[in-house]
């Protein structure tokens, strides 16, 4: 797993599902060690689009769904931690975003939403690992060593 302590970190939706479904042998224990860690010291951050997906991918995706119950009780440890309420104003930064840098509207208000968060980390394996978006590094936890540039 790549942990990278530079404060604040901001994870993406598939993090949580990895951490929460447990249905990947191989990332579900790199996703609950790294929320786990998050949590512990204090730097999570996520944003109400990113416990949306999860909500709706753990109940309703996958091959192991979590009933709404289970669900809302591994949200409410996440929605500890701060949450960034997505505005119109993200939704346009992330527009312009989108545009400039030719990803999905999605992913770029996910970067525009860590941003806004104070997350200096985004961890997701949506996005190039390495980058430095917006002033936002892209780590994917999931990477192995022996595919891993610095």
């Amino acid at each position: 797993m790549i942990v990278a302590d530079e404060g604040p970190a901001f994870v993406d939706t598939n993090v949580l599902v990895y951490a929460f479904a447990n249905d990947d042998k191989e990332r579900a224990p790199i996703a609950q060690e790294l929320l786990d860690h998050l949590i512990t010291t204090q730097s999570l951050r996520t944003s109400s689009q990113v416990l949306q997906e999860t909500f709706v991918t753990i109940t309703r995706k996958g091959q192991r769904t979590l009933t709404i119950g289970e669900a809302l009780f591994a949200l409410d440890r996440v929605a500890e931690n701060p949450v960034f309420q997505t505005d119109y104003a993200a939704i346009r930064a992330a527009a312009e975003l989108s545009a400039q840098h030719k990803f999905s509207f999605w992913d770029a208000l996910i970067v525009v939403s860590a941003a806004r968060s104070g997350a200096a980390v985004l961890y997701s394996e949506d996005l190039q690992h390495g980058r430095t978006i917006v002033g936002v590094k892209i780590v994917n936890p999931f990477r192995r060593k022996e595919s891993r540039t610095h």
